[in-house]
């Protein structure tokens, strides 16, 4: 087994109570960033995408508006997790193929910002009972970090761990700093990667 790519700067993990509290944190990590002219990348699921969409409105963003200029891109986590896993493995260059296309297509149109990701393809495959693909595209992840050097949030949800408290270690190994509900994950220096 090889051993753990250090973690990103900006690779960062919310544990989420409540969809409420994820929904704040995310939108005022993606917020931020649109303001600043940085682009945002949403890679949830509907509902969630529906309550990110509603709490970035409710911090006066021009939702549609950002997402006509490109400056907002929303992806369903399902279907991009169809594209790069085969046999419940993440195929290296599927992962970089696709998802590194997206921030291909967000560089086109603000060449020089900043990217902020939110991404829940881990959670969704934690709720499956599918952990270790989870881990496995934690380190995919961090890889693609090396070459974009963009800001990612995650998402996971606490009920995952309601049996396995002692897996919050694994999945903290592979983010440069938790997040608290509601904090900017750009202002946490980054934590020592535990391998």
């Amino acid at each position: 087994m090889e051993p753990l790519p250090t973690a990103s700067p900006r690779h960062a993990v919310q544990f989420y109570g409540t969809e409420h509290s994820l929904f704040s944190t995310v939108a005022g990590f993606l917020g931020e960033g649109l303001v600043a002219g940085q682009p945002a990348i949403v890679i949830a699921t509907d509902s969630h995408r529906a309550g990110i969409l509603e709490a970035l409105a409710s911090r006066l963003i021009d939702v549609e508006r950002a997402r006509h200029s490109g400056g907002l891109v929303l992806l369903d986590a399902r279907e991009l997790l169809g594209t790069f896993v085969v046999d419940d493995t993440p195929n290296d260059e599927l992962f970089e193929y696709n998802v590194g296309l997206i921030f291909d297509q967000a560089l086109k149109v603000h060449s020089r910002a900043l990217i902020r990701a939110y991404g829940e393809i881990v959670d969704v495959l934690w709720k499956e009972g599918r952990a270790e693909t989870a881990m496995a595209v934690e380190m995919l992840w961090n890889k693609l970090a090396l070459k974009y050097g963009f800001a990612l949030l995650c998402g996971y949800s606490m009920g995952n761990f309601y049996k396995q408290a002692d897996r919050i270690e694994a999945v903290c190994r592979h983010h440069s700093h938790v997040v608290e509900p509601g904090a900017d994950i750009l202002s946490f220096p980054a934590r020592e990667s535990v391998r």
